[in-house]
């Protein structure tokens, strides 16, 4: 069985989805924040189906303009759609930048050299179907070998792939056939040209709204379970997890340590400052506190300028030596604008904990010993010794 498309009903129909690929866009963007990735993808599907409606409508017109003028815009086009994937991938820096003006000047340049020395249908196909190609690796690279990469980005860097191997053959078959092939000859090239052509967009629309929703699912899991100012556990998420790592160490019977902690007139540095080198002095420390934990332990913003950290295997001694290493990294903290340095007190409590062990019993001993540290003179620490708690 022969399956012959119409190619000019297929270039409608590209159009039209390029069309309603706008609109749908238009309506989201409309509603949410206006950023460079939706702009960028946006301005690419107005280019390419522009382009499409002038490569159907171009009866009559001497294909030197045409062409020339669409296959550039769909160029123009591919590119801003690629950028604007690799923005959603956080992929895209200066060097992405020069490489995308280089690939696209370089495949407009090379398809207008062939209108002007050697404009056959033949080799315009291979030059753009190559310069397609060529534009399409860097996001099927990224998005096969990145280590953050999920499962949805690997399966659309794997059709990236499908589809630069399907232009690479397009090219391929224009250049050895002997006989003039073209997007609106009736034949089996035609309805390979149409899968490829469908699968592009298919890829950069369905492709695109997929990666756009995992990454705003993945803003709310970060505004679920951080603390937007410091970035580190918000109080609900140390709980849950504080919470089985007690069940967990009351298994294998190790110890593990709590500590609170809290800036040092933390109020009075608002008050002389403002709350801006306030904000600052919090994510000036917890950036140093976070860069000595190790692996396993847990850091919380506990609520204002109170934070927590659960230590894991660590007993008094291990404990102590870490506490007194926090309180010191933090007087080393200079703040621009701020005349005095920062300190720290800090509670801690280290037990085994067993079946009937509870945070909130343990919270109350860490608080406790932190108001301690506070009566003793501030920039120091006091402990609850270790304990076997009943609940």
């Amino acid at each position: 069985m022969t399956v012959l498309l119409d190619m000019k009903t297929v270039m409608i129909l590209i159009v039209l989805g390029h069309l309603f690929s706008v609109l749908l866009i238009s309506a989201y963007w409309r509603t949410h924040t206006k950023d460079q990735i939706l702009s960028k993808f946006l301005l690419a599907k107005l280019t390419q189906g522009f382009a499409w409606m002038l490569i159907v409508v171009r009866n009559g017109i001497p294909d030197v303009y045409t062409m020339s003028i669409a296959n550039s815009l769909l160029f123009i086009g591919f590119a801003l759609e690629t950028v604007a994937m690799l923005r959603l991938m956080q992929a895209f820096n200066r060097s992405a930048k020069m490489l995308y003006i280089v690939l696209t000047l370089g495949a407009i340049i090379g398809y207008l050299f062939v209108i002007v020395f050697n404009n056959h249908e033949n080799i315009r196909i291979a030059e753009a179907s190559i310069g397609t190609a060529l534009i399409m690796v860097v996001p099927a690279y990224f998005m096969i070998r990145s280590k953050a990469a999920s499962y949805i980005m690997k399966l659309m860097g794997l059709l990236y792939i499908f589809t630069i191997v399907s232009l690479i053959g397009r090219a391929i078959v224009a250049l050895v056939s002997d006989q003039t092939i073209g997007m609106f000859t009736p034949g089996i090239y035609q309805t390979f040209t149409f899968l490829a052509l469908f699968l592009i967009m298919f890829i950069g629309n369905i492709g695109f709204v997929l990666l756009l929703k995992e990454q705003a699912d993945q803003e709310l899991i970060r505004l679920a379970n951080y603390d937007d100012l410091t970035g580190i556990l918000n109080r609900r998420t140390f709980v849950s997890l504080s919470k089985q790592m007690i069940d967990e160490y009351a298994k294998k019977r190790e110890h593990l340590s709590l500590v609170l902690f809290d800036i040092d007139h933390f109020k009075n540095i608002n008050d002389t400052y403002g709350h801006h080198i306030g904000d600052r002095a919090l994510q000036q420390l917890v950036k140093r506190i976070r860069s000595m934990l190790r692996g396993t332990d847990s850091f919380s913003r506990y609520g204002g300028d109170e934070f927590a950290i659960l230590l894991p295997g660590a007993d008094e001694s291990e404990a102590d030596r870490m506490v007194e290493a926090f309180r010191l990294a933090t007087t080393q903290i200079l703040i621009p604008d701020m005349a005095s340095s920062l300190s720290i007190s800090l509670g801690v409590v280290t037990l085994i904990p067993t079946e009937q062990t509870r945070l909130e019993t343990l919270y109350k001993l860490c608080d406790k010993a932190l108001y301690d540290a506070k009566h003793n003179g501030r920039n120091g620490a006091a402990r609850t010794r270790s304990v076997s708690l009943p609940g």
